[in-house]
């Protein structure tokens, strides 16, 4: 008796149909997801530093019994191969929930003059893989990851990813700057902000100042294109929001780059007195860099703040 397969008939190795298999099933992955699970792999992750004694199910290590142990923890087996008692302990896992706000505003959408293969990418593109890298990181952690708002409340599991991606894969919106949605933010969990952060930062204190009253930890990155950093503009210059509703011409560009760029210190430098007056952090992060960094500084980051 002989079977004949399908993948026999056809000619095609098992090696190479499986090959296929998985192509095909990558293929029907958000292109967002796919980038974020990429630029994850990238990025070299120590232990996740949540080992302690409690009531999870995982062994973690016996110890000498103590005075006032119970008799039901003691681990007979273990104790009776020397002179002293064992307590068997197991692995305290607490699975904390992580708040992403990945700024989807149309200011997000700039990018430098630069075209062609060497063509930057826009600041919304760089927040949003930066934002499911670290979900994936996380995810991979054992930790539950939503957004601030109520559509995707912190979950686990590979089936959130995919949520998360195609909601992050939605349009930009129709305003020139965003601000942050935080209806959805749980007490004592921990949220990241990805914005430019051009807009008026009133509605960014009250932000913080809510989360912190709920005990929420954090942090907060600027994304830039290098362009906003130096300004290479000289000359007669066009300056228009990416909504076209506020435009500015001038004949001498080069003339304002001074005031531009302490504007921009001064900026930057209200964002970190925000963030610390709330015991959060801030970096700043530009396209023209590699995401890698971006993504360990917020990995990073979100351990210290634990």
């Amino acid at each position: 008796m002989s079977v004949t397969s399908d993948t026999a008939a056809s000619g095609q190795s098992p090696a190479l149909s499986l090959r296929r298999e998985a192509e095909g099933a990558a293929s029907a992955l958000p292109p967002l997801l796919v980038a974020a699970e990429h630029l994850a792999a990238t990025v070299q992750m120590g232990a996740h530093g949540r080992r302690r004694a409690g009531s999870g199910e995982e062994f973690w290590q016996y110890r000498p019994a103590h005075a006032g142990d119970e008799l039901r923890f003691v681990d007979w087996r273990r104790s009776a191969r020397s002179d002293s008692q064992y307590v068997r302990q197991r692995e305290w896992q607490l699975a904390q929930s992580v708040h992403l706000w990945v700024d989807d505003a149309a200011s997000m959408r700039f990018t430098g003059a630069e075209s062609g293969r060497n063509a930057r990418v826009t600041k919304s593109e760089r927040a949003r893989v930066l934002g499911l890298a670290l979900a994936v990181l996380m995810v991979r952690g054992g930790e539950r990851v939503g957004l601030t708002g109520p559509l995707a409340p912190p979950r686990p599991g590979r089936a959130q990813l995919m949520e998360l991606a195609g909601l992050l894969s939605r349009e930009a919106g129709v305003q020139d700057y965003g601000a942050p949605e935080i209806a959805g933010v749980t007490p004592q969990s921990r949220v990241v902000l990805l914005s430019d952060f051009f807009g008026d930062l009133g509605p960014i204190e009250a932000a913080l100042g809510r989360l912190a009253d709920r005990g929420v930890s954090g942090v907060m990155m600027q994304v830039l294109d290098p362009d906003e950093e130096d300004f290479p503009y000289d000359g007669r210059t066009i300056f228009q929001s990416m909504t076209g509703s506020l435009i500015h011409e001038t004949r001498k560009a080069g003339d304002l780059r001074s005031r531009y760029l302490d504007r921009l210190a001064a900026r930057r430098d209200q964002l970190a007195r925000l963030a610390r007056s709330a015991g959060w952090q801030f970096s700043t992060h530009h396209t023209g860099d590699p995401a890698q960094a971006a993504l360990l500084w917020l990995y990073s980051a979100l351990e210290r703040g634990r």
